[in-house]
């Protein structure tokens, strides 16, 4: 679907010519011309304007009674008035009613200081109030969730807190019950507001009416400041802003991003502080001795887990999760394949891939980014539930579908919370994605897959629902024009959102085969606004496999360097001597330790035991190996295992960069002290390596960026100033062109 494109007019607002797009709202032209309009129940996230406040009441030459600049579009020559007699006295009137009931509260409501209701009152307000009578009173406050209070007496009925819950979060709890001087929030049915976006609306509420429960009574404006960072606990890497105070995070605010994010931020990375400070925090090295997991020195724990890896050389591995950095990935798989001679580092918990598998899935020219989700004709659901792995995606989605008219198809193995804004929605056999994507490939190209309806059967789907999905990708419905057969319409953008545990089974080749052959297919590597979109089951992984944490690939998806002595232990004939291309992955790894072929494992940020299958397997093989793991906290695997824990940072206390999965290099920003003894995983991975005798040459984490720049090829040039708050996509930059050819051609 063709993004709009703004006509810039020319309108006088206060004798000042402005140009802004033609159409957009008054309030948010006029900030065009330095002009302040004030609102609060306009939110421009929020869709489409109610004008219920009347706060923003303009006078516009033309027009015998005042307009709502939140719901008058801007027109070319349109003369606006805001400072007039009339609209000075009809704000003073609409500030004064909302007053008539507010509880003036200020010295002890969390908003005070940073209110839009204080700040319009000083500016807007007519200073006295002529209302004598009682004000009503409720009992304060409710707890309208776990994590959200609400004060009645503050609601001034804005209704941005419902409209959030109807019409972008669509859970419909939310509601405003009783009518007139007694309406109040509430939820439909009584019962707490559950929903994985909640915390959302204390953030919209424009007085302190909703408050965020872990925050009450915390801290006043003046005692805090914000500073932004990338979240990490999914892969959606949401910006935010943290408050802080006395180096404590004390909430997370959005920061507001409209490709990763539209502004909004998911539960778990709103209320984040208590993983950050709470008590099972893990803030010094710890030891195993006598059994037992004890706090230690920096020097006893860097010499013991250096003399692990010493003994097991080239017979070490490296596991690294997904909430590990660029530089944290990079460091590491430099120890292990400079310092010790080992090629067994892995970042893709779904399974080794072949190398050119890799680069044709990553190539530029097939990569969606997050707004296409909104923009496109059709997006495909295939084998991921966006609002557990990748939440924010859940509401980009739902914005396409209301404004855009997006068409959605969900295929999944079990019920998603999507299904019912999909216009097809499709479920396949329990662990069966792998096949259902072999069957839509033949479907769409059966000339090439062969027996579609024996590969249908296989998948556990029927055949019929096969080819509906067919039609919609290939643009066969109502307002696009037909296509000859087997070619998608002109211009149909379609985006295939899909699960990287799709391509986790015996299976992944030829399932990530058939991902490439749906995308030729319907020529998505031709159609700008479409390609496909990978849903990683860890927050940067994508970055890390870029970067060269694989066994079978370096940095920039290069060949892998052999490592000093490779060959010789190749001619060894052993099991690890099988793997053709590089070193072990994540489930070799697990073998060959359980099998005393390997006899150390570095963990970053990874638990096998909570994050990997086959945790049984896990157990027998952490059991025969020392074990080195960064962790925040004491974790199964970490508590029963681990020879040397280094506490690992959160992400507020990290610095470095990560890769969104649409190839979004984003900058983490460190916004609080280290807490406790916790050192940076960069400097703790540097003094491990020059205690094996490797100097990594970094003094700081802006050394360790240049230095994964200068490596990755289609990175070259990137500073930290480019990348700055926003992001930078690699796929829009000239070094783009250096991203290596997927050598070796797919079967057919």
């Amino acid at each position: 679907m063709p993004r709009p494109k703004e006509k810039i007019i020319t309108f006088t607002i206060d004798g000042i010519e402005v140009q802004a797009p033609e159409n957009s709202m008054l309030v948010d032209a006029a900030k065009h011309g330095d002009v302040e309009i004030p609102v609060f129940c306009y939110e421009r996230k929020l869709g489409n304007p109610v004008g219920a406040c009347r706060m923003c009441l303009v006078e516009i030459e033309g027009l015998p009674k005042l307009q709502t600049g939140c719901s008058t579009p801007v027109k070319d020559g349109m003369v606006v008035h805001t400072l007039s007699e009339r609209v000075e006295t009809a704000q003073r009137g609409v500030v004064e009613f909302l007053l008539i009931n507010h509880p003036l509260d200020c010295p002890v409501c969390d908003k005070g200081g940073e209110c839009p209701l204080q700040d319009i009152s000083f500016g807007w307000g007519g200073g006295v109030s002529r209302h004598l009578d009682a004000k009503r009173h409720f009992v304060k406050p409710l707890a309208l969730s776990e994590k959200i209070a609400i004060d009645r007496e503050r609601c001034i009925l804005c209704y941005r807190c419902v409209r959030f819950s109807q019409d972008v979060s669509e859970d419909h709890q939310l509601v405003l019950l009783e009518r007139g001087a007694h309406s109040y929030v509430a939820t439909f049915d009584g019962h707490p507001y559950q929903a994985p976006f909640s915390g959302n609306i204390v953030e919209l509420c424009p007085v302190g009416a909703l408050t965020a429960l872990p925050y009450r009574f915390r801290a006043r404006p003046w005692d805090i400041e914000d500073s932004g960072t990338v979240c990490t606990y999914c892969p959606a890497q949401c910006n935010v802003s943290l408050t802080i105070r006395d180096e404590r995070v004390l909430r997370a605010l959005a920061r507001e991003n409209d490709e990763v994010d539209n502004g909004w931020l998911c539960d778990r990375g709103r209320f984040l502080a208590e993983e950050v400070h709470g008590p099972a925090r893990i803030t010094s090295p710890m030891v195993r001795d006598g059994g037992t997991l004890r706090p230690v020195s920096w020097d006893r724990a860097l010499q013991q887990a250096a003399g692990i890896l010493r003994r097991a050389g080239q017979r070490s591995a490296a596991l690294i999760g997904g909430q590990a950095t660029n530089e944290e990935g990079f460091l590491l798989s430099r120890l292990m394949r400079e310092g010790l001679g080992s090629p067994h580092i892995d970042s893709r918990p779904a399974g080794r891939l072949p190398l050119h598998l890799l680069r044709q899935l990553s190539e530029p020219c097939l990569q969606a980014k997050v707004s296409d989700l909104e923009y496109a004709d059709v997006v495909l659901l295939l084998g991921c539930e966006p609002q557990l792995q990748m939440p924010i995606l859940d509401l980009r989605i739902r914005k396409g579908i209301r404004h855009r008219k997006l068409t959605l198809v969900v295929a999944s193995e079990r019920k998603s919370a999507l299904d019912r804004r999909a216009a097809l929605t499709v479920r396949y056999a329990q662990g069966r994605g792998e096949e259902f994507a072999v069957a839509l490939a033949a479907c769409l190209s059966p000339e090439q897959r062969g027996d579609v309806e024996r590969l249908a059967a296989e998948a556990g789907c029927d055949l019929q629902s096969l080819a509906k999905i067919c039609e919609l990708l290939r643009g066969s419905r109502v307002g696009v024009g037909s296509s000859p057969a087997g070619e998608p319409a002109a211009g149909q953008e379609v985006v295939i959102l899909w699960g990287e545990a799709l391509t986790s089974g015996d299976d992944r080749i030829q399932t990530a085969e058939a991902l490439l052959d749906i995308a030729e297919s319907l020529n998505l590597h031709q159609i700008e606004g479409a390609g496909l979109l990978e849903v990683p089951s860890g927050a940067n992984l994508r970055g890390l496999r870029e970067i060269g944490a694989l066994p079978n690939a370096g940095p920039g998806l290069c060949e892998p360097t052999v490592a000093a002595g490779e060959a010789d232990r190749r001619e060894g004939g052993s099991r690890i001597a099988s793997q053709e291309e590089g070193g072990l992955g994540f489930a070799e790894i697990c073998s060959a330790l359980a099998a005393g072929e390997l006899t150390a494992v570095h963990l970053l940020r990874c638990d096998p035991l909570a994050d990997l299958e086959r945790p049984e397997a896990w157990h027998q093989a952490l059991a025969k190996a020392g074990v080195i793991a960064h962790a925040a906290h004491l974790t199964e695997g970490v508590s029963l295992y681990a020879d040397v824990v280094f506490p690992a940072e959160s992400h507020p206390e990290k610095e470095g960069t990560v890769v969104h999965p649409d190839g979004r290099i984003q900058r983490l920003r460190p916004v609080i002290g280290n807490q406790g003894e916790n050192r940076p995983e960069w400097l703790v991975i540097a003094d491990l390596a020059l205690m094996l005798g490797l100097d990594l040459q970094v003094d700081s984490a802006p050394s360790a960026t240049a230095q994964l720049v200068e490596a990755v090829p289609f990175y070259e040039g990137i500073t930290l100033q480019e990348i700055g708050g926003k992001g930078v996509r690699w796929q829009e930059r000239e070094a783009a062109a250096a991203f290596p050819s997927a050598e070796g051609a797919r079967a057919r």
